[in-house]
């Protein structure tokens, strides 16, 4: 077993013991990792670490149920934080089923060249600023890669609204270019 693998198998027995040292250590190893997905699903670093914490919380009470055989551990604390990303999100706002199109409009056309001169951080800070519900299905669909069934089963609402907020937020995110590179 390589040292890598050996250190994580030690931290998980170490949690699945109760052991502070071993969740601190968990905790640590894979802070950066969950955090950047935990900004993915908030509109700043402070409700980013809440999401975070929530989302430790569930990894701790739940380690005894992580199987290796079913998949990865930075699998499983991946969608950990997105479900604990997706509760934030859901409580601050409310996902509307009075939008219902079984077709949307062709999607915005983004300049590709004004993303070329804009750094990651910009990019998500421009994502952040989509209202909660099409920031949600944004964010699943460009950035985590579900689809528009999987998104609507995850926040229980149809695949129709999934498609709009997706073709909103595109809108959204063509007219924020445009007011900065025109």
């Amino acid at each position: 077993m390589q040292t890598i693998e050996r250190d994580i198998q030690e931290l998980l027995d170490g949690c699945r013991a109760n052991r502070r040292s071993a969740q601190e250590g968990l905790y640590r190893r894979f802070y950066g990792f969950a955090m950047r997905i935990a900004l993915r699903y908030s509109r700043d670093e402070h409700d980013a670490a809440d999401i975070l914490s929530h989302a430790f919380i569930k990894v701790f009470k739940s380690i005894a149920s992580f199987d290796a055989a079913k998949g990865s551990l930075h699998a499983w604390i991946q969608r950990i934080v997105i479900n604990k990303g997706l509760d934030h999100i859901k409580t601050r706002s409310r996902f509307s089923e009075e939008v219902e199109l079984e077709t949307v409009d062709e999607p915005a056309f983004i300049n590709n060249a004004a993303l070329e001169q804009m750094g990651a951080e910009e990019i998500m800070n421009l994502i952040k600023r989509l209202p909660p519900a099409t920031h949600a299905v944004f964010v699943l669909y460009a950035v985590e890669g579900y689809n528009h069934r999987e998104i609507a089963q995850r926040l229980n609402i149809s695949e129709g609204t999934s498609k709009w907020h997706l073709s909103e937020a595109r809108k959204t995110l063509q007219q924020q270019l445009q007011s900065l590179y025109n």
